[in-house]
């Protein structure tokens, strides 16, 4: 919300209250875009999989892909021997 005005405003105007609503309804659409920006980068392909990406992005992006699977079944085998007693 924008601190144009307060939260709790008491309005003496039908042009104030018509203000007020023009002003929330650009906050609206403001923060609708900003949503809708950040849903869309969600579902955006991996560079690896992407055609125009240089030979080594694609082998840089691989063995970085390659070094977390790694790293998460070294966690799951350390956390199974921990608790399989």
């Amino acid at each position: 919300m924008t601190d144009n005005q307060p939260l709790s405003s008491t309005y003496h105007s039908l042009e104030s209250i018509r203000d007020r609503k023009a002003i929330l309804l650009k906050d609206i659409r403001k923060d609708s875009q900003k949503i809708e920006l950040q849903w869309n980068s969600l579902f955006h392909r991996p560079e690896m999989l992407k055609k125009d990406v240089s030979p080594s992005k694609r082998v840089n992006s691989f063995i970085n892909a390659g070094a977390g699977v790694l790293d998460a079944a070294l966690l799951v085998w350390k956390l199974y021997r921990k608790f399989k007693k």
